[in-house]
């Protein structure tokens, strides 16, 4: 009885692992091709983009690109990894101490961000467009879904400032970004940040893997979620359960924009109040209607950015 005892323990001990590497290596690898990303009806795009305005906008963007090559910033992680990490620097021709950090979403890199940078561009700031962790020229094997990138974060706000003391610094994610400035968003950030705009980030890390976990598999929390966390744990250094949005923000004292599509199934636009409920700062909500995943910009530009900009122009 022992002996089978002793040997099933082991069997469980070896499927749990098992079961926790393959999840971890699914979702959590970096520089692994995300095979569910492809042909995912969820992030399809929005019925409600018009083709001639997206074909405009990135002939903007295009033309941005040729004008304004970013030069290259990079800084050592101060965790015991010591991760050199990258990002495009976009320095503003007019003299300005308006800054924003522009953080790209899962799987992506700074170069994704090229829209967001123009219209940050344009208003006068100087724009840094970080590389996270696991992504683009950013080292790291792993990917932190926005968790030990807040950290990094605050390193990139520290640049800044000591490059300009006094800087006035705007911080602007979209999905991964957007969970990525709101987690920056409970530390303590030094009164240079004067506001913070989220686009449909996820409220926490374990609420959004689990909708994926059964939209992808049909497969419950218990005990998959366990086990990829203990993997995570093991191999990442973060717990996929602390890591929360949502106790980040209700920790936040910067004034706060959060905006969702209401059309998003990727990250469930039901996460939005999640997250805007726990603000307790000043703070605004904007739903743009017919947009899926990243698409509220797309859909809706001129309410998109007349939005932002009415925002964000309140504190800067």
């Amino acid at each position: 009885m022992i002996i089978i005892l002793t040997i099933m323990v082991v069997l469980i001990g070896i499927a749990y692992g098992g079961v926790g590497n393959y999840f971890y290596n699914y979702a959590l690898k970096a520089n692994d091709e995300k095979e569910f990303l492809e042909g995912n009806p969820h992030l399809q795009e929005s019925e409600a983009v018009m083709a001639s305005v997206a074909e405009a906008a990135e002939k903007a963007d295009n033309q941005f690109e040729l004008e304004h090559p970013p030069s290259a910033m990079s800084i050592v992680s101060n965790d015991d990894l010591k991760l050199k990490l990258h990002a495009d620097v976009y320095e503003n021709e007019e003299e300005s101490s308006k800054w924003a950090i522009v953080a790209h979403g899962y799987t992506g890199e700074a170069a994704d961000m090229t829209r967001y940078v123009r219209h940050f561009y344009e208003q006068g700031f100087h724009v840094i467009a970080p590389d996270l962790r696991g992504h683009g020229k950013s080292e790291g094997d792993y990917i932190g879904m926005g968790w030990h990138d807040r950290m990094d974060m605050m390193q990139w706000i520290d640049e800044i400032i000591q490059k300009d003391p006094n800087a006035e610094i705007a911080l602007f994610g979209v999905s991964m970004g957007g969970a990525t400035v709101m987690m920056t968003s409970g530390e303590n950030l030094p009164s240079n940040v004067k506001v913070i705009v989220e686009d449909c980030g996820y409220a926490t890390v374990s609420d959004v893997f689990i909708y994926q976990l059964k939209d992808l598999f049909g497969l419950p929390e218990f005990p998959v979620m366990q086990a990829a966390n203990t993997v995570t744990k093991m191999r990442a250094g973060y717990d996929l359960y602390e890591a929360s949005a949502v106790k980040q923000v209700a920790r936040s004292k910067t004034p706060m924009l959060f905006i969702h599509g209401d059309a998003d199934t990727f990250v469930p636009y039901e996460m939005l109040n999640e997250v805007y409920e726990a603000a307790n700062v000043d703070k605004e909500k904007l739903v743009i209607e017919g947009a899926g995943h990243g698409d509220a910009e797309k859909v809706d530009p001129e309410l998109y950015w007349d939005t932002v900009w009415g925002f964000v122009g309140k504190y800067m």
